[in-house]
């Protein structure tokens, strides 16, 4: 499993001395786990962020579905096993924060065989009847006969859960410095750990763009992530506080962080409204666009040359995957 996640070692073989400092780059969910880690297990640990604050990164445009079995419809195997490791990380780091009501999968009476599909490549699940969705979510009850339930899977909210994260790490004695200078190389530490995603310009490297919507639906009421399936444009609707609604669901290939196109917003309403026709009067809050890094195979990597350590290539699974990746990150950093 290691090799295919892409644990490379060129040089540096030895632990972390007792008395060393690791250097994080990078504040989105990558670097905050793999400090939270070093710190739960005696590390002296520094986060340097070059924005002003912790938003505008990958992470903090992401959905935060915590969805291995979902994901894994398109995603090589080895995301369930370490998506499952993650879900544990979560509860027991930030129990606060995680909401543990599962997944529903649905699809429109025409779109019936992209149920079925999706059943045959995932486990995790049951299927539903319009008695069971109605017991899960009554409001789309009368809308869709038939649906998946993956009842292991939760969700948080990203950038309440990032919030929280630096907000222990920093009673935990963590110092984070914003407007952090960019240089790479970064005076007193022993190790550097970069978790800068896109930034880090690391061999073979590549951007997935998403697009994603928060709308303000005050007559929409959804208790777990809903995903709709549709031959062209399946989208994911994640409930967060006060009827707010994350909806999305491009991956375009590319590195371009401009506005969310016209085209790609008309999509994703109209298939909110598929979903649930009160998101015709909904409020559009918020429209974003996150570059997420991505390798060849879709696969993280946690690589270490001589003193620098990192971890990238989350691909669109940072919440699911970061905290399994700093496991092995930390290993490396302390045991060599």
């Amino acid at each position: 499993m290691e090799a295919r996640i892409g644990i490379s070692v060129s040089t540096g073989l030895a632990g972390l001395a007792p008395a060393a400092t690791v250097t994080v780059r990078g504040a989105g969910v990558a670097g905050l786990t793999l400090a939270y880690e070093l710190v739960q297990r005696g590390c002296r640990v520094q986060i340097k962020e070059k924005r002003a604050q912790i938003a505008g990164n990958a992470s903090w445009q992401a959905g935060g579905m915590l969805a291995p079995w979902c994901e894994c419809e398109s995603a090589d195997p080895v995301i369930l096993a370490l998506g499952r490791q993650s879900i544990s990380w979560w509860h027991a780091a930030l129990p606060d924060q995680v909401v543990g009501n599962g997944t529903l999968v649905l699809a429109l009476n025409r779109d019936r065989r992209e149920l079925d599909r999706f059943a045959c490549r995932t486990t995790g699940h049951i299927s539903l009847g319009r008695d069971d969705l109605a017991g899960l979510e009554p409001e789309l009850a009368d809308r869709f006969g038939q649906g998946l339930f993956f009842a292991g899977e939760a969700h948080l909210d990203p950038r309440r859960t990032l919030l929280a994260l630096a907000a222990r790490l920093q009673a935990l004695g963590v110092e984070i410095t914003y407007a952090a200078d960019s240089e790479f190389a970064i005076a007193g530490a022993d190790i550097i750990a970069d978790c800068t995603g896109m930034d880090a310009l690391s061999p073979g490297l590549r951007g997935v763009r998403g697009e994603m919507l928060i709308l303000r639906a005050p007559d929409v009421t959804l208790s777990r992530p809903v995903r709709l399936l549709h031959p062209r444009f399946p989208i994911y609707v994640i409930p967060r506080a006060d009827h707010h609604f994350m909806i999305g669901a491009t991956m375009v290939e590319s590195d371009s962080a401009a506005p969310v196109t016209a085209r790609s917003a008309v999509e994703l309403i109209n298939a909110a409204y598929a979903l649930h026709p009160a998101f015709a009067e909904a409020e559009i809050i918020e429209a974003g666009v996150g570059i997420r890094p991505a390798f060849a195979d879709n696969l993280p990597r946690v690589d270490r040359s001589g003193s620098i350590v990192s971890i990238n290539g989350l691909y669109r699974h940072g919440f699911l995957l970061a905290p399994a990746m700093a496991r092995k990150a930390a290993e490396l950093i302390l045991n060599g």
